[in-house]
């Protein structure tokens, strides 16, 4: 059966506004405590080693339990996941923000990947179940996507202006007033939960897709700092890896399981997860990348290297707002798709090339445009992908399916490109060499992004065939 219709929206503009604001917070979140990492470090004596889990602790947290998120968000209603993860995100802000020490902010920020966990997949889903398949819902995911894209970008500047001006405290405290004015207009702009109807939540399921995706994500995200061949990172990736196969084992013999996978017959669904995975380690990574060419080879301070983000941010969301929608309508999901990788893949090399000891901003400049600009067609794309054919009942597990993809990739990707990286640079690493290993990783991400374009070119349907009725591309 291909479940309920999509319910008419009296106030589709601010309804999507929401949605795609609390998409944006959550991608914002990623990257604004880049800049303000130095000045935490300070203030509350983290050492040097530890001071990176204040960022893995919101990604390891998000990447585990994205599929527990998105199965409550089908389970239990995508309004009531939306309000608890609104909640969730705005009081762990508050706290990380009031922190005054390492035990506390760590711990702020692993409940506030908990909230995003619960946003990612239930905003996705809300946009599914507002807006009907076609043209409608490909304008509303391409703003939802735009928010996503331009989210890392307006982190780093943010992070930066927020930071010198008043505080690192400011880049946690800044979510509260916004998450307070989202839950008080979302229960007049958001439609009540339809009944989902008998079924179990697969607590089994829950509890080994979460504690597996958890563990591998933690041994990646740990693996620069405490060494890839240590018992205790390579222990936390295997037994993590074992989980996630006894999840698999779960599902395929339970009657409710907390993911079907009778989804994986939509071909829409599996290409766009593993699109998703390529994508986010490599242009995740080049977020990376090109802050350590400004900040360590040129010399650029935070506030400085934040502005220069800029122009990325600007190119993603017009591109996302504009172009996806006219490039959705006119080519379909595929050709969009395969655009956006091979553009991205360009932009790297363009990047790496324009990189050099004596070098400046002006000429990477156009590497920058590049990247913007196809990253925010290839991002909305991949999620229009993994909805296309879904049934509504299952929107929300299939969003995070792919947002699971996506945050298992990105810390992947980073923990790779990164040792490609930093491979030949010792403790007295000259210039020269940072932006010889720069170069390397950057044209590695290229490779494996345009992998990920002759991926979606091979696997996706064509255009012809993203219209088929939902009772023929997936029976639920």
């Amino acid at each position: 059966m291909s479940g309920p219709t999509p319910r008419s929206v009296p106030r589709p503009g601010l309804t999507l506004a929401l949605l795609a604001f609390a998409q944006f917070m959550t991608a914002v979140d990623f990257d604004i405590v880049f800049v303000a990492l130095p000045q935490i470090g300070r203030d509350l004596e983290f050492s040097e080693q530890s001071l990176q889990t204040v960022v893995s602790a919101y990604t390891v947290v998000l990447g585990g339990f994205l599929l527990l998120g998105g199965r409550a968000a089908d389970r239990l209603g995508a309004r009531r996941t939306f309000f608890a993860g609104l909640a969730v995100f705005g009081l762990s802000s508050l706290a990380a923000g009031l922190a005054e020490g390492p035990t506390a902010l760590v711990l702020a920020r692993a409940v506030q990947g908990l909230g995003a966990a619960l946003l990612t997949p239930s905003t996705l889903k809300l946009v599914t179940t507002h807006f009907a398949e076609g043209a409608a819902r490909n304008k509303a995911l391409a703003i939802w996507g735009a928010a996503g894209a331009s989210g890392a970008a307006v982190g780093a500047l943010g992070g930066g202006v927020l930071t010198s001006l008043l505080g690192w405290e400011w880049v946690f405290f800044v979510n509260v007033p916004l998450m307070v004015i989202a839950l008080a207009s979302a229960p007049a702009l958001l439609g009540k939960d339809a009944a989902t109807g008998p079924g179990g939540f697969d607590l089994p399921g829950a509890v080994l897709a979460t504690a597996g995706f958890t563990l591998v994500v933690l041994g990646l995200v740990s693996g620069p700092e405490i060494g890839w061949l240590t018992v205790r990172g390579l222990a936390a990736v295997v037994l993590g890896v074992v989980l996630v196969g006894l999840f698999v084992l779960v599902e395929s013999r339970t009657l409710d399981p907390l993911l079907p996978l009778s989804i994986f017959r939509n071909r829409n669904v599996g290409a766009a997860t593993t699109g998703a995975f390529l994508f986010m380690g490599t242009v995740g990574t080049q977020y990376h990348l090109f802050t350590t060419y400004l900040q360590t080879v040129l010399g650029y301070t935070p506030l400085t290297a934040g502005f220069a983000f800029l122009p990325l941010s600007v190119c993603s969301l017009l591109a996302s707002m504009k172009l996806v929608p006219l490039l959705l309508g006119r080519l379909g999901i595929r050709s969009t798709l395969v655009i956006g990788m091979t553009g991205v893949t360009v932009s790297m090399v363009v990047l790496a090339l324009g990189m050099s000891v004596d070098g400046s901003y002006w000429a990477v400049l156009p590497g920058v445009l590049l990247w913007g600009t196809s990253a925010g067609l290839a991002f909305p794309a991949l999620f229009v992908s993994v909805s296309t054919g879904v049934a509504l009942e299952r929107q929300g597990i299939a969003s995070a399916l792919a947002s699971t993809a996506q945050y298992l990739g990105s810390a992947v990707g980073l923990a790779a490109l990164v040792a490609v990286a930093t491979a030949g640079v010792g403790p007295d690493a000259t210039s020269d060499s940072i932006v010889a290993g720069l170069r390397l990783a950057g044209l590695v991400a290229a490779a494996l992004t345009l992998a990920g374009a002759v991926l979606a070119a091979i696997v996706l349907r064509p255009r012809t065939e993203t219209a088929v009725p939902k009772a023929q591309t997936e029976n639920a």
